[in-house]
């Protein structure tokens, strides 16, 4: 009897350990999953953008194989002010004014940079900036994503999707990224500079889930566009809240022409 209460103890003991690693190896595995989207509206008519630039370039270079997805949106509202960002888009900054609505702010300047579409702050602040990269990275991602089966056709780039989760309420965003730039600065704020840029959004989709988990979207080709030089970005977003989901990226086939629109 005494044998059995010893070997019982030793048996429990076990399971007990077991179960502990298996929790831990459950903790690894979602920290494992975390990600983190991050957009920065930006402008090359704003003296002090620059330097949140140069921080997300920082940043994407440190970031290499790691869950970390920038996005440069360059919006148009600066134009006005004597130099016109050639990267600048009126849909960027009509995103940067829903995430007003999203976060409950009345706030839209440059530089502002938004993570996981939920966290807001000055894009040039660095350790802010960390601090919501740690914060999402440890956070499990509710969706995902796999792209696949990139062509091109005309204008056009064809890729089919496919989903994980609930995405009742949700769209996908996809979003085609050159990868670096540099332009000459001629009048406005920055007149003289030479601006560098990374992750610069060249074309936006947005497509209504509405729970079907997969199916197939086009992309018009921007102009300059090339294979090597590009990649895609696509993310899940939750239509009432902005919250970012799930996110993933995939590199352009050399295949994929040059774009003419």
């Amino acid at each position: 009897m005494k044998n059995f209460k010893i070997y019982s103890s030793l048996l429990l003991l076990t399971l007990a350990i077991v179960a502990f690693k298996a929790d831990k190896i459950s903790d690894n595995n979602k920290a494992a999953k975390g990600f983190a989207v991050v957009e920065l509206f930006t402008s090359e008519g704003c003296s002090s953008c620059p330097p949140a630039d140069a921080l997300i370039a920082r940043l994407q270079k440190e970031s290499a194989g790691k869950p970390i997805y920038i996005l440069a949106f360059h919006v148009d509202y600066w134009n006005r002010l004597g130099w016109k960002d050639v990267f600048s888009d009126a849909s960027y900054s009509q995103r940067q004014q829903q995430y007003s609505k999203w976060l409950n702010s009345s706030e839209v300047y440059t530089p502002q940079a938004i993570v996981n579409g939920r966290t807001e702050f000055v894009g040039s602040e660095e350790n802010t900036l960390r601090s919501a990269l740690k914060t999402g990275l440890m956070a499990g991602a509710k969706n995902g994503i796999v792209l696949n089966n990139l062509k091109s056709s005309g204008d056009k780039i064809n890729l089919q999707y496919q989903t994980e989760g609930e995405t009742n309420n949700s769209s996908l965003v996809i979003a085609l990224i050159e990868k670096n730039a540099t332009t000459k600065v001629g009048r406005g704020e920055n007149a003289g500079r030479s601006l560098s840029h990374v992750q610069i959004v060249r074309k936006l989709q947005s497509v209504m889930l509405r729970n079907n988990p997969s199916g197939s979207v086009s992309i018009a080709i921007p102009v300059g566009f090339n294979a090597e030089s590009f990649e895609a970005i696509a993310f899940i977003q939750n239509n009432t809240n902005g919250m970012i989901t799930g996110a993933t990226r995939a590199e352009l086939p050399a295949t994929i022409s040059n774009g003419t629109k």
